[in-house]
């Protein structure tokens, strides 16, 4: 009964750290450049199938891909095992600053009366200002750091042609040559639809995960969590994925003197000459970029409370991360 006790007392003893900005940034940041780096494979076979009909078009690709194992042994055969990873670099350092301006950004909307949930809203209306604010969040920081995003899809999808050559060097190369051929715009093709994507995403993810955790109730295993976590992640991210393809088919077009009327040109034009099963091309990968992802940070619960124990102390325990990836 004593060692009962002894164990309930030292457990109550425990106590928990709040991490600052700056722990919170550096270890949420660890565990997205990972977390991107393990998925980056992935990830580029997405985009590339994503969109190798804007490539089809440009000349730059001569036949579709059959599917997602069919570009897998592509890359593998005329860029090498290294070119899974092109664009990665970029797609790393791009979080740092949308963390930083997420941080931001959030206070800044969270501080505005319009947003503040209050005991006398009903489910929908908090849902509701749940979804507005993050979206106005993420809006402001997709504003600064949307032009990175826009040189990670031009690298991911920059095919080497029959001689070996590539149409960018780059990161510095994007750029470069689509400020000389479209000037700043060309940077933000898409950006409004992206925009609109924000919302529609986090619609779907919080209204699906508010509905189902309530109904597990509070003793739900960890796993379940993860996994429910994950479904939810995936059925948003497929709700959305259309404004994915069709803000990425939009980058594409800079420098090649044939852009889209806007975002609902290029869903016309998507639409009447590929089908409506263009829109999720690479959708697949997409889920299976989800679990690499999602795996590395479960795992990464690991690193954060070996770094408070060291830090703090052994007695300690991390109230957790409140960043996002």
């Amino acid at each position: 009964m004593s060692r009962v006790v002894a164990m309930a007392e030292e457990k109550k003893e425990m106590k928990i750290v709040k991490l600052n900005f700056a722990e919170d940034f550096v270890l949420s940041g660890v565990a997205a450049v990972t977390s991107k780096t393990a998925s980056a494979p992935i990830e580029r076979i997405k985009m590339v199938v994503q969109n190798q009909d804007e490539m089809i078009k440009q000349g730059r690709l001569e036949t579709p891909f059959k599917g997602i194992v069919d570009c897998t042994q592509w890359i593998m055969k005329n860029e090498g095992f290294a070119a899974f990873w092109r664009s990665n670099f970029t797609n790393c350092i791009r979080y740092f600053p949308t963390q930083a301006l997420n941080f931001s950004f959030k206070g800044q909307v969270k501080g505005m009366s319009t947003f503040k949930p209050t005991k006398t809203d009903s489910y929908a209306v908090k849902l509701s200002k749940n979804i507005a604010a993050g979206g106005l969040a993420g809006g402001g920081s997709l504003l600064f750091v949307y032009s990175l995003d826009y040189a990670r899809t031009r690298l991911a999808n920059d095919m080497k042609g029959k001689g070996g050559e590539r149409q960018f060097t780059g990161i510095v190369d994007v750029y470069r040559k689509t400020l000389a051929s479209d000037g700043i715009a060309g940077l933000y093709r898409g950006f409004v639809i992206s925009f609109i994507g924000i919302f529609i995403y986090r619609g779907f993810y919080f209204g699906l995960y508010d509905t189902v955790m309530p109904i597990l109730g509070e003793n739900t295993p960890v796993y379940v969590r993860f996994a429910v976590g994950w479904i939810v992640t995936v059925a948003a991210g497929l709700a959305s994925y259309p404004i994915d393809t069709i803000r990425r088919r939009m980058m594409m077009t800079s420098g090649t003197g044939a852009q889209y009327n806007g975002s609902l040109d290029c869903a016309v034009q998507i639409m009447k000459g590929e089908g409506v099963s263009s829109f999720f091309k690479g959708a697949g990968a997409n889920i299976l970029r989800g679990v690499a992802g999602a795996g590395v940070l479960a795992g990464f619960d690991v690193v954060q409370d070996f770094y408070v124990k060291t830090v703090y102390g052994p007695d300690c325990k991390s109230a957790g991360i409140s960043g996002g990836g």
